[in-house]
């Protein structure tokens, strides 16, 4: 395993990669804080009803943005490419997915960002692949 990244998709997944686990830890260490940057209003020590479960979902969640920024991360490394085009596809649905929720409702406007981060991740990342492909065809 190398180690930097040695193409441009593997650079996005890598910068990807990293955010997403450092906003894991966030959300391991300061959950009050990751809510608030997703756009919702932390609820104070105390103040919760029985039965919100809403920081057990927090810490899963968080959990899992750890363990997915490593796999981004390991994956830039390798320069798995197969890896980085699999996630084009499921990074633009999780962008309709969380969108549709603010849009509806379900979710606060705040919310958006994520599904934005999701979108452009997606975007650049697919842009990144093309252009590498364009760049080798023309180099064979």
């Amino acid at each position: 395993m190398r180690r930097l990244p040695r193409s441009l998709s593997g650079w996005t997944m890598a910068v990807f990669g990293l955010l997403a686990a450092a906003l894991g830890v966030v959300g391991l260490v300061a959950p009050d804080a990751l809510l608030t940057v997703m756009g919702f209003e932390p609820v104070p020590d105390g103040g919760r009803a029985e039965g919100d479960h809403t920081l057990v979902f927090l810490t899963a969640s968080s959990m899992a943005a750890l363990n997915m920024g490593v796999y981004y991360v390991l994956a830039a490394l390798a320069d798995w490419r197969a890896f980085f085009r699999w996630t084009v596809p499921f990074r633009l649905l999780t962008f309709a997915v969380f969108t549709l929720a603010v849009l509806t409702g379900r979710a606060p406007s705040g919310f958006l960002g994520v599904g934005l981060w999701e979108g452009l991740g997606a975007l650049v990342t697919g842009a990144a692949l093309w252009y590498e492909r364009k760049r080798s065809a023309a180099h064979a």
